[in-house]
């Protein structure tokens, strides 16, 4: 018999146990339908263990600068055991991952291990959105939900022309299985994945070399945080190759490892050569297998159109959410767009935030942040712009953290003193962006958050001046 549900959820990731708990809660029936493990891409394969990788890079990085505490340790005493690094990741992820399962349990949401595709009107049910679902032991279920969200997630994009081993050449999801460190590294693609391993590379030692396309690393954030980014990473030995692309017919294999050409926009020819080559030049999402030919939902270069309000797709009943519909494909965003999903699924009217404003961050050293429009955008859009900028170091915490390199800013509409855009490199960025997205929750200005009282000292102290900053008001400026 099939099993019959208000909601089925194709796929567990954040996006997808989101929606289904938030559905739970509201009193419906759920099924989750997950192919691998609940937690998706993010728990498995990206935000949690590449933290923990990044976490293990910045303490022993600290213990290499502890001479600079007052702390003396014996030179040669210190080194990486990348075997207890990665046992550590792995320990993070399956404590997360038996809280998801427990989670299920609490709130009564069945999960069915198993790839789902969608069928059209059948015996099953008048509308399309019933689920056959291929179970992970051979055999067969039939799910018929009320209501569908697709909730698949994405991967990696890959570059053609090149012979991706998982070792040798390497998307983020095979490289975080790698059993050892690479003494040397090629990263094509400086975005937030990109700038991420290479931080942590870096840091425990690794020779890395950078290719991007754009004319600046991170060239989707401020052009600020791109040379901030680019500056530090520099001073710890990394080589960037920017305005510059791979040629993957060069691509040749080595007793030391990968070697290739890549030519700049003036049409200059650069030998680049590493133990190993990691490709990060975005994500697609995953859609082919869903059985959306059986459907009105329409999918246009790779992600799944949706109204871009209630997350529904051509058909009403079927929502979509998280990184399969493209945008900001980030855990928040999708646990954000989950939420608003149920709500509209509920008879409820969401709101839903606009891309640009839901945070965004990299967890390279030093952390870098932002939300809201970036300066170029701000003025691309015909805003009369009006920013403030102030360095770290002006603050007694960031000196005393031994962290000052990185800045505040802000970006201001000078005609009606809305808040356009926070932008911040530096020490704990990625937790002080969330007082700027509460400002843009509740439309606060730059003056009201420069009148808050911020304790001292504290790097949120950045976050008050640089706002006081735009009235020439601040106290350290």
């Amino acid at each position: 018999m099939p099993i019959e549900v208000d909601v089925a959820i194709l796929g567990g990731g954040p996006g997808g146990y989101t929606a289904a708990v938030k559905a739970a809660q509201a009193g419906l029936s759920v099924v989750v339908i997950e192919k691998d493990k609940l937690g998706g891409t993010c728990l498995h394969r990206g935000c949690i263990p590449s933290k923990s990788l990044l976490r293990s890079a910045e303490v022993y990085a600290t213990i290499g600068e502890a001479a600079s505490y007052g702390i003396q340790i014996a030179e040669g005493t210190a080194s990486v055991d990348w075997g207890a690094v990665l046992k550590r990741k792995d320990h993070i992820v399956e404590q997360l991952h038996k809280g998801l399962q427990a989670l299920m349990k609490q709130h009564k949401i069945e999960v069915v291990n198993g790839s789902g595709r969608i069928i059209g009107p059948s015996i099953f049910s008048p509308k399309s959105g019933a689920i056959a679902v291929e179970l992970a032991d051979g055999e067969a279920e039939t799910i018929v939900p009320k209501n569908v969200v697709i909730a698949t997630g994405s991967r990696p994009r890959k570059l053609e022309g090149l012979d991706y081993d998982g070792e040798r050449i390497a998307t983020s999801d095979e490289a975080l299985a790698w059993t050892s460190r690479p003494s040397s590294i090629l990263i094509v693609g400086g975005g937030v994945i990109g700038v991420e391993w290479a931080s942590m590379l870096s840091d425990f030692g690794t020779k890395v070399t950078i290719v991007e396309a754009a004319e600046r690393l991170l060239p989707t954030e401020d052009k600020d945080i791109g040379s901030e980014i680019a500056k530090a990473l520099k001073k710890r030995g990394v080589t960037i190759h920017t305005g510059a692309s791979i040629q993957a017919e060069s691509c040749r294999m080595s007793e030391q490892g990968i070697e290739i050409q890549a030519a700049t926009a003036s049409g200059e020819a650069v030998a680049l050569g590493a133990e190993r080559m990691l490709v990060s030049v975005g994500r697609i999402g995953n859609v082919e297998t869903l059985g959306l030919e059986n459907t009105d939902v329409k999918a246009e270069k790779g992600f799944i159109k949706v109204n871009s309000q209630t997350l529904q797709t051509g058909e009403s009943h079927i929502y979509a959410i998280g990184d399969c519909i493209g945008g900001v494909q980030l855990a928040h965003a999708a646990m954000h767009e989950a939420a608003t999903a149920i709500e509209h699924l509920t008879g409820n009217k969401p709101s839903r935030a606009a891309d640009r404003d839901v945070p965004r961050c990299i967890y390279s050293r030093p952390e870098a942040a932002a939300i809201g429009w970036t300066e170029e955008n701000a003025k691309a859009e015909g805003f009369q712009v009006r920013t403030a900028k102030l360095p770290l170091r002006i603050l007694g915490k960031a000196l005393v953290y031994g962290e000052s390199d990185g800045f505040a800013k802000v970006v201001a509409d000078s005609a009606t003193g809305d808040l356009l855009g926070v932008h911040l490199v530096g020490a704990h960025a990625t937790e002080l962006i969330a007082e700027a997205s509460l400002a843009k929750l509740l439309d606060a200005i730059p003056w009201e958050i420069g009148r808050t009282i911020h304790p001292h000292p504290t790097l949120s102290e950045a976050m008050q001046e640089t706002m006081l900053a735009l009235e020439g008001s601040a106290g350290h400026a």
